[in-house]
């Protein structure tokens, strides 16, 4: 048992990272008055935190009523963009409306270094206390219960009731833990991004936006070279973050580096003209839980919860995962609560989260698309030689050349064949709806 000094170097709740799952949680539990600490090891939250760039309003909505009116944001988004890639070409589709640059707004940029430090400063002022620059060795446990951890200070043990595991995809701290087992890579991407500078008016005069307006692209197609992932494009106010990624089992098969492949990937005639002219002034890399639904590792146990990143909860296909953070942390939060109130911080006091997270929009979407990842892997012709024809067909029925369309219809169902054949084309269109329905 913990001595006296021991017992001194004592929190109700320790939260592991500073992202949007463990600043969510230590949030709400300090705005309930509950004793928090949260461990970051970066110099300040944001520092070590890399995302494509978008927030969603709803979830941080419910824990800070209109916090887009002081939080530092970049643009709120009116428009979303997928492009459809082959060599030199695209095909767009898009959805762009008035009502989304008006509050409360649907989603926003952010540079994860200005937001989170801001979260996090809201966090400390309902009374959590925030330690920077601290790493989280190991949890201690006692009779298989966890009740604290060891950090790498002078002294650095500190106990608790219960420890929230938020340190991100490649949580260390679980995987010592044996609460998280080595994750294969197939079932997570590596994304790269540079953030590219450009003037304010430059911005908004080539994606069509004024003010504080916002435009989303995402990717698919060629730049991947036939590897599973995709691309973004999203504007801030003075740069523009251009990023992909891919599963790491592709980048291990190909040989290809990420490097390279951004660098092709801005080389493209489509994108190109979007940020000729402007410098890099930051390249970053991050790993994304890609697994879906069967990745997600053991939500609970005696004396902990593992929210965001690190419980693999993000939805690849509508690349949401800054969202799952945040509404798993707030279901990590109420769990820890109503444990303190009925005393009882073991697993089955604690399964409560679960019953949260069942019942909210975060599992009954990864439920949806559980079979998106598998799909994905056994299945890398969809990145390649859908989008390639799709501009081939597009391409052949835009061109006026006296060619009646009738004529060109046949000559694309033609060409379609030679790239599949009748059974493999049934086959695809079974399994993408079997995957998507």
């Amino acid at each position: 048992m913990p001595s006296k000094s021991e017992e001194e170097l004592k929190f109700d709740v320790i939260v592991v990272g500073a992202g949007p799952a463990g600043t969510t949680a230590a949030y709400v539990l300090a705005k309930a008055g509950i004793n928090v600490v949260i461990f970051e090891r970066g110099k300040y939250p944001g520092s070590k935190n890399v995302m494509g760039g978008i927030l969603y309003r709803k979830p941080t909505e419910d824990i800070i009523p209109g916090f887009w009116k002081e939080a530092p944001l970049e643009r709120n988004i009116i428009e979303q963009k997928l492009w459809i890639l082959s060599k030199d070409s695209a095909v767009n589709v898009g959805y762009r409306s008035a009502s989304f640059d008006k509050e409360p707004y649907n989603c926003f940029t952010v540079m994860r270094a200005h937001f989170d430090k801001w979260f996090a400063d809201k966090a400390v002022e309902q009374g959590a206390l925030l330690i920077n620059e601290t790493v989280v060795e190991s949890l201690i446990k006692e009779n298989g219960k966890v009740i604290g951890v060891k950090t790498g200070r002078e002294e650095g043990d500190v106990y608790t009731d219960v420890v929230i595991i938020a340190d991100g995809v490649n949580s260390l701290l679980a995987k010592e833990a044996g609460f998280h087992p080595e994750i294969p890579p197939e079932k997570v991407a590596l994304a790269v991004k540079d953030t590219i500078f450009l003037p304010k008016e430059k911005i908004e005069e080539r994606f069509n936006i004024t003010h504080n307006q916002g435009v989303t692209i995402e990717l698919i197609g060629q730049i991947t070279q036939g590897m599973a992932g995709g691309g973004f494009i999203y504007t801030n106010k003075e740069s523009i973050s251009v990023g992909l990624a891919c599963l790491c089992s592709d980048f291990m098969k190909t040989g290809i580096t990420p490097y390279d492949l951004i660098n092709q990937m801005e080389s493209h005639p489509v994108i190109k003209p979007l940020i000729e002219g402007g410098e890099i002034k930051e390249y970053s890399a991050h790993l994304i839980p890609e697994g879906g639904y069967d990745a997600i590792p053991s939500l609970y146990g005696d004396g902990y919860l593992i929210a965001g990143d690190a419980a693999m909860l993000v939805n690849p296909v509508h690349r949401e995962g800054s969202n799952y953070a945040t509404a798993s942390g707030m279901s990590a939060a109420n769990t820890v609560i109503r444990a303190k109130e009925r005393n009882d911080f073991s697993a089955k006091g604690l399964s409560h989260y679960k019953t949260l997270l069942e019942e909210s929009f975060i599992m009954k979407d990864l439920k949806k698309y559980r079979r998106v990842s598998r799909f994905s892997i056994e299945n890398s012709h969809m990145f390649s030689l859908y989008p390639e024809f799709i501009n081939q067909a597009a391409h052949e029925m835009i061109t006026v050349d006296g060619v009646p369309k009738k004529e060109k219809q046949k000559k694309i169902w033609k060409l379609l064949k030679r790239k599949r054949s009748l059974t493999n084309l049934i086959k695809d269109a079974f399994n993408i709806w079997r995957s998507f329905k």
